[in-house]
């Protein structure tokens, strides 16, 4: 467990069916970072997820965490990884207090009840609540609050903010950066609200389908790729470049993201034909980033 990398996964490959989801697919996740995976509907995020947890076993290549196949874990690892699917917590026939009381003998000498009660008082739920008569969003925060008591090495988090109003989203992002980085813990973090992953996460991974495009710090993403505009002729079509990403034609304006320099970008559309004189860059934040690599449709 002294390892700088706690998620370890090489030339992953899966497919359901005849179905490739994914093939050769390698990444990593050092100690302490917050790493946010993204990826549109059907690129394969929940399937890494349950590789991850160990669910489901890839068609090809090995999935590491703490350095141990997750398809041999022993038991006292396992309780080192704290696991949200979609936000479900079970036995929504208890109230706050029986949950917490349910759940503690399973981790010995790591639970930490006040971690869980605090975000409860946060939340502003009262103790004897019952579960099942709350909103999607309180649940999927119950179950966030038992595993951060939990106290777990690595917290794999699929769709966290599932359900939440943008305020208790924005609650919850704060209070989980400060207390990742307060303890030092590892995250890897699936969000379909790209706002929230931009204000939390250290790293990110974007994946089209079958492959990943980037995986790097979000300060270095945010520098790098840019949403560049030229005129051009009439009848003029984009040629196909693997650095200039989904340009697109409208009124005679080019429209392309990318993540190499400007010069390069000016280099490229000359030798297509086209005088870039007036490419202007422009800045872009991470949802935007994401759509302009991973196109709109």
């Amino acid at each position: 467990m002294h390892s700088d990398i706690v998620i370890d996964c090489q030339h992953l490959s899966h497919s359901y069916g005849k179905r490739q989801i994914y093939n050769d697919l390698s990444f990593s996740v050092p100690r302490g970072r917050i790493l946010g995976l993204l990826g549109k509907n059907g690129t394969g995020k929940t399937t890494i997820i349950n590789i991850l947890s160990g669910y489901l076993a890839p068609s090809a290549g090995r999935c590491t965490i703490f350095g141990t196949d997750v398809r041999h874990m022993p038991h006292h690892m396992r309780r080192q990884i704290g696991l949200l699917i979609e936000g479900h917590v079970q036995y929504q026939f208890m109230n706050i207090e029986q949950i917490e009381h349910f759940y503690a003998p399973f981790f010995p000498g790591q639970w930490r009840r006040d971690a869980y009660y605090e975000l409860m008082r946060k939340l502003r739920v009262a103790p004897r609540q019952r579960i099942s008569r709350m909103s999607c969003g309180q649940r999927s925060q119950v179950a966030l609050g038992l595993i951060l008591a939990q106290n777990p090495e690595l917290l794999v988090l699929d769709d966290f903010s599932l359900g939440l109003d943008p305020g208790y989203r924005r609650l919850f992002v704060d209070y989980l950066r400060e207390y990742a980085r307060a303890e030092q813990r590892t995250v890897f973090l699936t969000s379909h609200i790209i706002q929230d992953m931009e204000r939390l996460i250290d790293d990110c991974i974007i994946m089209d389908y079958g492959r990943i495009l980037v995986q790097q710090p979000v300060g270095v993403l945010l520098e790098q790729v840019r949403q560049y505009t030229c005129s051009v002729p009439e009848g003029y079509s984009p040629t196909p470049h693997q650095q200039l990403y989904h340009p697109t034609v409208s009124h005679g304006r080019l429209e392309l993201t990318s993540p190499i320099p400007h010069q390069q970008v000016a280099q490229l559309l000359r030798a297509d034909g086209i005088n870039p004189d007036e490419l202007q860059s422009h800045p872009l934040n991470l949802e935007d980033a994401f759509i302009g690599l991973t196109g709109k449709y």
